[in-house]
C-alpha cells in the first residue's frame, strides 16, 4: 500500500512540476517585496469568506486500501467543521462534528459514537491525516493556515515558477507555503494582486506533519438565504458578506512516508453559507455505543 501511495504522490507531483516546466514563468512584473506582503494579499484575497459549504467526492487511502465516498461538508472560521459522509441513495454513514471544543463522530455501520475534544487527532479519525482543524477550515477556504512567527522568521523566493514563502516558528516548526498571483493579475501591481495557494507543508523537528495540494481554483459565490418552504421557520441569512473568492476544486492531504492520504474533490461550493442552530454539534442517536475518545495531541 505504502508503494502505491508513493506511486499517487509522484504521479500528482510530476504533473504539477511539468506544467511548471512548460510554462517557464518568470516572475510577475510587480513581486511582493517580502514575505510579510506576500501574507498580507493571501489574507486580503480571502477576507470575504467566513467559511464555506460543499458537496464533494472523497477518496481515502490508508491501511484497509482504498475507499470512496459522497461528502456535504461545512467549516467556518476558526475551526468548526461538519463533514456528512452519504450513500448514492442518500443514506447518511457517518456524521463528523467539531466546533472547537467538542468533537463527535457517528458510524451507522459500526453503531457507535465517538465524542471527546476538537484536537487534530480526533479529526484525523476522519481526515486519515493529522491536519488541526483550525488549518482544515481555511485549506477548505483555499488560504493557507500560516504558523505564528515574528516578520524575520519569514522569507519569500521565487522558485520554479511559483513564490515560496518559508516560516520558522516555535518549538522547531517550520513551514512551506507555493503561491502565484491570480493568472488575470499577473500585470497587475503586486498590491492589487489576488494570491492562489498550490501547497502547504507543516513540520516539526525536521518531521513532516502534513502536505496539502490545491489544484483547479475557481471562483464561487455567496450562499443564498435558507428558506423554510413551509414558511414555518425564520429565513436564514448568509453568514458573511457577499463573495466570489477562488476554492480549489482538488484538495489532497497527505502524511508523507505512510498510507494515509485523502482527496477531496468538489463537485459545488459556496462561501459563507446560512447556519442552522447547532450544526457543528450533535448527539448520539438511540441504540448506539456511545465512548470517549481518548485522543490526545
Amino acid at each position: 500500500m505504502k508503494r502505491g501511495v508513493n506511486a499517487r504522490a509522484l504521479v500528482w507531483l510530476g504533473g504539477l512540476s511539468a506544467a511548471l516546466a512548460g510554462c517557464s514563468r518568470s516572475p510577475p512584473p510587480s513581486q511582493f517585496p517580502s514575505a510579510h506582503d506576500a501574507l498580507e494579499r493571501m489574507h486580503e484575497t480571502y477576507a470575504c469568506s467566513r467559511g464555506v459549504q460543499g458537496e464533494a467526492k472523497l477518496d481515502y487511502f490508508g491501511e484497509r486500501g482504498r475507499v470512496r465516498g459522497n461528502v456535504l461538508y461545512m467549516s467556518m472560521l476558526p475551526d468548526a467543521l461538519r463533514f456528512d459522509v452519504f450513500s448514492p441513495f442518500g443514506v447518511t454513514l457517518s456524521t463528523l462534528t467539531s466546533d472547537g471544543r467538542d468533537f463527535a463522530l457517528y458510524d451507522l455501520k459500526e453503531k457507535t459514537f465517538l465524542r471527546g475534544p476538537a484536537n487534530t487527532c480526533n479529526v484525523a479519525r476522519f481526515t486519515q491525516v493529522p491536519v488541526p482543524p483550525f488549518a482544515l477550515a481555511q485549506l477548505l477556504r483555499g488560504e493557507a493556515p500560516v504558523l505564528v512567527h515574528e516578520a524575520p522568521q519569514a522569507t519569500l523566493a521565487w522558485e520554479g515558477g511559483e513564490y515560496v514563502l518559508r516560516v520558522t516558528s516555535k518549538h522547531s516548526a517550520t513551514q512551506e507555503i507555493h503561491l502565484e498571483p491570480h493568472p488575470s493579475d499577473w500585470a497587475e501591481p503586486w498590491q492589487k494582486q489576488r494570491v492562489r495557494v498550490l501547497a502547504v507543508q507543516v513540520a516539526q523537528h525536521g518531521m513532516d506533519l502534513y502536505r496539502a495540494y490545491l489544484a483547479d481554483h475557481e471562483s464561487v459565490k455567496t450562499a443564498p438565504p435558507r428558506k423554510d418552504p413551509e414558511g414555518l421557520e425564520p429565513t436564514l441569512f448568509p453568514s458573511g458578506p457577499a463573495c466570489n473568492a477562488e476554492v480549489p476544486r482538488r484538495i489532497r492531504l497527505v502524511t508523507p512516508d505512510t498510507d494515509q492520504e485523502l482527496v477531496l474533490r468538489n463537485k459545488e461550493v459556496v462561501h459563507n453559507p446560512p447556519l442552522p442552530e447547532g450544526v457543528f454539534r450533535q448527539s448520539p442517536p438511540r441504540g448506539v455505543s456511545v465512548r470517549h475518545a481518548a485522543c490526545a495531541d
